[in-house]
């Protein structure tokens, strides 16, 4: 096996993972549709908590922060393809961008927290800083990860210690999901979710700091790319041995402070930024523990098979990840089973893994017939339409 088939086996697996651990929570969710069950027998909610919280740590915010950064590897792999030609893929790229952004409207339909549009907006931001110099874009997706929006909050409000801050309103738009992800009209529920629910995720999106998360990582997805990091060789190894201890050190006092910020700071002012900033940060560190130890893993024999499962399902993430939307919401919604009324994490978690194997066996025997998953062709004969 060569050193680039290596790279793409863990690059799809990488994102085959994120794509299950995404699916967990979103199931765990309802798909963004948060009900407590109830008449559950008195021995489940102990669970479903231990369930919810285990999840939630390994997973939330970290599993589509793999995604962030596979997405910029991604356009590294497909824009230096292009340069060996002679090509610039820059404009083509923004086309590509337009297309996936279609597939997020499609995709919010069903499901209203999809990140395909954030993904698709986010990304023209890569294009202007596609063709500096690798320490320039190091540096840039360092701003970006310190949260430079809410440093500024931060800042004003040391300064100003009056100040009150500006209330957050994506919760007032989640709280209407009920009044059509609860009734048994799949019409209303495509409107709800393509106009309250669109709307409520991207504040959300932009009051929590994942705008600023995201473009940082799709920029050191990026240099991920350009320094050939997920090659295998002895020097690769190394740096990933590195990242892990580094990752692992910065998160354990990242995450013992943020359980601890509010308690220790009372003004909301002060202690909001702070909040967002340092969840980013804790978030961040330990996605690294995650792909860190992802790849160093995968290199060896037996737990590297274990790990290829998820490959199939990464190679077609696209696909799938639009496919469970839909699955999801008629499993939970109203217009479809239902099942928001009955189940807690448990139920929810059996649910989720059923789906997540059968979407690899899917995926598994669709690529015994077809090179690309089938939203994935659709994506790529658009892209190139009018070339030569």
């Amino acid at each position: 096996m060569n050193s680039n088939q290596s790279r793409l086996q863990v690059v799809d697996a990488l994102r085959g993972f994120a794509i299950v651990s995404i699916m967990l929570l979103h199931n765990l969710e309802h798909f963004d549709f948060y009900f407590s069950p109830k008449n559950l027998p008195v021995w489940m909610p102990p669970i479903d908590k231990g369930i919810w919280d285990t999840l939630f740590f390994l997973f939330s915010g970290k599993s589509y922060a793999i995604f962030a950064l596979l997405f910029g590897l991604t356009y590294f792999i497909q824009s230096n393809n292009q340069e060996k030609k002679g090509k610039d893929f820059r404009g083509r790229f923004a086309w590509r961008l337009l297309l996936l952004l279609g597939f997020g409207l499609i995709n919010s339909a069903f499901y209203e927290g999809d990140i395909l549009t954030i993904y698709a907006v986010i990304g023209f931001f890569i294009i202007p800083f596609a063709k500096l110099n690798n320490k320039m874009v190091f540096w840039i997706a360092l701003i970006f990860m310190l949260q430079p929006y809410e440093m500024m909050n931060l800042i004003n409000a040391i300064l100003n210690p009056d100040i009150k801050p500006v209330s957050h309103i994506a919760g007032s738009y989640f709280d209407r999901m009920g009044e059509y992800i609860t009734g048994d009209s799949f019409v209303k529920t495509v409107i709800g979710n393509l106009t309250n629910g669109k709307m409520g995720v991207i504040i959300w999106s932009w009051e929590v700091g994942r705008v600023f998360q995201t473009l940082s990582l799709f920029l050191l997805g990026m240099l991920a790319g350009r320094k050939s990091l997920f090659v295998v060789s002895t020097e690769n190894k190394k740096f990933w041995m590195k990242t892990l201890v580094v990752a692992t050190v910065l998160f354990i006092p990242l995450f013992i402070f943020q359980n601890g910020l509010h308690d220790w700071i009372s003004n909301t002012a002060v202690r909001r930024p702070l909040v967002i900033m340092e969840k980013s940060w804790t978030n961040m560190a330990f996605m690294f523990v995650l792909v860190s130890g992802f790849v160093l893993l995968f290199q060896t024999g037996t737990f590297g098979r274990i790990l290829n499962i998820f490959s199939p399902i990464g190679r077609m993430s696209l696909s799938n990840y639009i496919m469970q939307s839909m699955i999801g919401s008629f499993i939970y919604y109203g217009f479809g089973l239902g099942l928001y009324e009955y189940t807690g994490a448990t139920y929810c978690l059996f649910i989720g893994i059923t789906l997540a194997v059968l979407q690899g066996y899917f995926s598994y025997r669709w690529f015994k017939h077809h090179k690309q998953g089938p939203l994935e062709i659709l994506w790529h004969k658009a892209t190139w339409i009018g070339s030569k």
